[in-house]
C-alpha cells in the first residue's frame, strides 16, 4: 500500500508538471508568427500582385535589401487579409497587420457592410510604392504607393451589383511591433476610374486556318510526347493545304498556373519556331481549362498570363492571343458579370505587355460573342448549329461588332455513325457539311478556323465526360483519320 501511494504521489507531480510545462510552451508559442499571424491561411490563397518599389530618395536611416524584402511581405500581407475580411466580413487576420488605430477603421466598414448586407470581393494587382522616410531607429517607415490598381465587385445579399477598376493613391505608414510590420495609418490621396488607354490591333491576316492537335495527344499539345519533328510534319501538311494559319490550346494547370514551367514554355517556342517555317500563324488560346474568375484568384492569373506573353510576344510566328475558349460556358456556374470582369482584366494586362498583335474571346456562340465587343480586336464565335442558320446569325451579330473583323475559329462536324450515334454522319456527309462551309465562308468573306486537323483514337475524359455518346463523336472531327490519311473531307480544308 506505501508503494502504492507512492507510485500514485510521483504519477500525480508528473502531470502537475507536464501541464505547467505545455501551458508555458504555450504562452511562448504565442509569439511564433505561423500561429499568431495566421500565415496558413495566407498561404492557402497566395497573393502575388506586381510589385515595383522606388527607393531612390528615402529620407532618414538606409533601407537594406533584407528590411525591404520584409516589409514587402508584411505589406502585401496587410493587403490580402484586408481583401478577405472584407469580402467574409470577419476581422480575421486584421490584427496581425493593422495597429489597433487601423483595425478600428477596418471594424467600422465591416460593422457598416454587415448592416446594410453587403460584401466587397475586391483585390489589387499592381503596386508602385515609394519608401518616403525610414526612421532612424528602423521602427517607423512612410510609403506613398502610387497608381494602385484595384478591382472590386459589390455583393448585396449575395446578388451582384456592380463593380469597379480603379488606379489609386495611398499614403502609408507602417510601424515595426513584435518584429513584423502593421500599417498605422492607410489613406487614400487620390482615385480614378479611367485606366490607361491601350492600342487596338486590328486583325489584318484573312485567316484559313485550323485547330491543331497532334494525333498522338489530342488536348495535350505539350506533353510527354511532344515532338518537333511530328509538328513540322504536321505543319507542312497545313500549309500544303493551302491554309494560313492554325489555333493552339495553353492550358492554365498543364503550364504550371502561377508558376509556368520553363519546359512547357520551351515547347511553346519550339512549336512557333517549326510554325515560322512553315510560314503559317499561331493564335495562342490561353488558360484552357480554368474556370475560376474569382476575384481572389486575379493575382495568380494575371501572373501565368505575364510570364507566357513576355515570353512569346516577339515571336514572328504569333498572330495574336485568345483569352479563353469558350468562356460563355461558365455564365450560369461562375456568373456573367463575374467571368466577364475577369476577361476584361486580362485583355487590359496583354495590351499592357504586348501592344502589337490583336486580342479576341472564343465564344461558343454568335449570340455570346455580342459581348465584351469594345474591349476585343476582333470578334471570333464557334459555330456547331445547322449551317443553313450561319448567314442569319452572322447579320445579327454585325449589327454590334460594327468594322470589327469576324472570324469562326471553331466549326465542323463528326464522321462517327458507330453504336452511340445511329443517326450520325458518314465520312461523306462530312465532306458535304464542310463543302458548303467553304461555299458560305467564301459568300460572306468570313475568316476561318475548323476543327480539327486529325481523327483521335481517345480523347480524355476531362473534356467530354465518360459518356460514350459523347466521347466517340469527338473522336471524328478531323480531315485526316487516326493513321495521317485523307478523308472524302480533305478536298474541302479550304478555299481553293
Amino acid at each position: 500500500m506505501r508503494g502504492g501511494l507512492i507510485a500514485f504521489y510521483i504519477l500525480i507531480i508528473a502531470l502537475i508538471t507536464l501541464g505547467i510545462s505545455s501551458l508555458y510552451s504555450y504562452l511562448n508559442t504565442g509569439a511564433d508568427r505561423s500561429t499568431m499571424l495566421h500565415t496558413e491561411q495566407i498561404q492557402e490563397r497566395y497573393y502575388i500582385p506586381i510589385i515595383e518599389w522606388d527607393t531612390t530618395s528615402i529620407k532618414g536611416r538606409p533601407l537594406d535589401a533584407t528590411t525591404l524584402k520584409s516589409i514587402e511581405e508584411d505589406y502585401l500581407n496587410a493587403w490580402y487579409v484586408r481583401a478577405r475580411a472584407l469580402k467574409n466580413n470577419t476581422l480575421t487576420g486584421i490584427e496581425d497587420y493593422y495597429t489597433a488605430s487601423a483595425t478600428t477603421k477596418v471594424t467600422e466598414l465591416i460593422n457598416f457592410n454587415l448592416s446594410n448586407q453587403i460584401t466587397v470581393a475586391m483585390t489589387s494587382l499592381e503596386h508602385h510604392p515609394k519608401v518616403e522616410f525610414f526612421s532612424e531607429d528602423g521602427q517607423l517607415i512612410v510609403l506613398t504607393d502610387t497608381d494602385v490598381l484595384e478591382h472590386e465587385q459589390l455583393y448585396k445579399e449575395g446578388v451582384f451589383l456592380n463593380k469597379t477598376s480603379s488606379l489609386n493613391t495611398y499614403k502609408i505608414i507602417l510601424l515595426l511591433e513584435d518584429g513584423y510590420w502593421r500599417i498605422r495609418q492607410f489613406v487614400k490621396v487620390s482615385s480614378q476610374d479611367r485606366l490607361k488607354e491601350l492600342s487596338s490591333n486590328p486583325l489584318n491576316l484573312n485567316l484559313k486556318g485550323i485547330n491543331y492537335y497532334p494525333k498522338s495527344s489530342p488536348w495535350d499539345t505539350f506533353g510527354t510526347q511532344f515532338n518537333k519533328d511530328t509538328i513540322a510534319t504536321d505543319f507542312k501538311i497545313i500549309k500544303n493545304a493551302g491554309l494560313n494559319s492554325i489555333r493552339i490550346f495553353v492550358g492554365y494547370e498543364d503550364f504550371g498556373k502561377e508558376h509556368v514551367s520553363a519546359d512547357k514554355l520551351e515547347k511553346l517556342r519550339v512549336l512557333l519556331d517549326q510554325a515560322q517555317l512553315a510560314d503559317l500563324k499561331v493564335l495562342v488560346t490561353l488558360f484552357d481549362f480554368y474556370g475560376n474568375y474569382s476575384v481572389s484568384d486575379w493575382t495568380m492569373t494575371q501572373q501565368h498570363l505575364l510570364q507566357i506573353v513576355q515570353t512569346v510576344k516577339d515571336h514572328d510566328a504569333l498572330l495574336g492571343w485568345d483569352i479563353k475558349n469558350e468562356p460563355d460556358l461558365d455564365y450560369s456556374s461562375r456568373n456573367k458579370d463575374v467571368v466577364e470582369s475577369w476577361l476584361e482584366h486580362m485583355i487590359y494586362r496583354i495590351k499592357l505587355i504586348d501592344d502589337a498583335h490583336p486580342i479576341t474571346i472564343g465564344w461558343s456562340n454568335t449570340s455570346s460573342a455580342a459581348a465584351l465587343v469594345d474591349q476585343v480586336d476582333f470578334v471570333t464565335f464557334h459555330y456547331y448549329e445547322p449551317l443553313n442558320e450561319l448567314e442569319t446569325a452572322l447579320t445579327e451579330l454585325k449589327t454590334v461588332t460594327g468594322l470589327k473583323k469576324i472570324a469562326v475559329t471553331e466549326y465542323g462536324v463528326s464522321s462517327y455513325s458507330g453504336i452511340w450515334n445511329l443517326m450520325g454522319s458518314s465520312e461523306e456527309d462530312q465532306a458535304n457539311y464542310h463543302k458548303e462551309a467553304q461555299e458560305l465562308l467564301d459568300k460572306n468573306k468570313l475568316a476561318f478556323m475548323s476543327w480539327t486537323l486529325y481523327d483521335f483514337e481517345s480523347v480524355p475524359e476531362n473534356v467530354t465526360g465518360t459518356y460514350p455518346w459523347r466521347r466517340n463523336p469527338q473522336k471524328f472531327y478531323g480531315f485526316l483519320d487516326s493513321r495521317g490519311k485523307k478523308k472524302s473531307s480533305f478536298k474541302y480544308i479550304s478555299q481553293h
